[in-house]
């Protein structure tokens, strides 16, 4: 049988289609990760460069060392960060982006800046919800 997907009626497998509604997706399973609160504060700290592990956690306010550590963990499984041993006394461990992770980090940074922006009009919107329920 060809490789050739127009010889190939019925077109590709469904293992061969990445969709991230679908439940059993690895782009799903990915996406579920990098949008978790931790996750995406990770990568945006880490767009700005290499950071140690205590440096990390004080970048990131309110995040516990169990949950940073889990957060990390979690993030160089799907290939968006490295973890460096640095042989020093004592030894160091830097965490940086993949390339991967750094395309990520560069669409959460449209996001958070776009947030930031928006601080007025999100306070307005609270403030009117939380009259209009009183």
């Amino acid at each position: 049988m060809s490789d050739n997907p127009s010889q190939h009626p019925a077109g590709p497998t469904q293992e061969l289609v990445s969709d991230v509604f679908a439940r059993g997706c690895t782009s799903r399973a990915a996406f579920e990760d990098v949008t978790s609160k931790w996750a995406s504060l990770a990568l945006l700290a880490l767009g700005e460069g290499r950071y140690r592990f205590n440096a990390l956690r004080r970048r990131i306010d309110g995040v516990s060392e169990r949950m940073l550590s889990q957060t990390l963990q979690t993030l160089e499984r799907d290939g968006m960060l490295t973890r460096e041993v640095l042989t020093a006394i004592p030894p160091r461990v830097e965490y940086s982006l993949t390339p991967l992770g750094a395309r990520v980090a560069e669409q959460l940074r449209g996001l958070a800046d776009l947030l930031e922006a928006s601080v007025p009009e999100l306070q307005t919107a609270r403030d009117t919800h939380e009259r209009d329920r009183a």
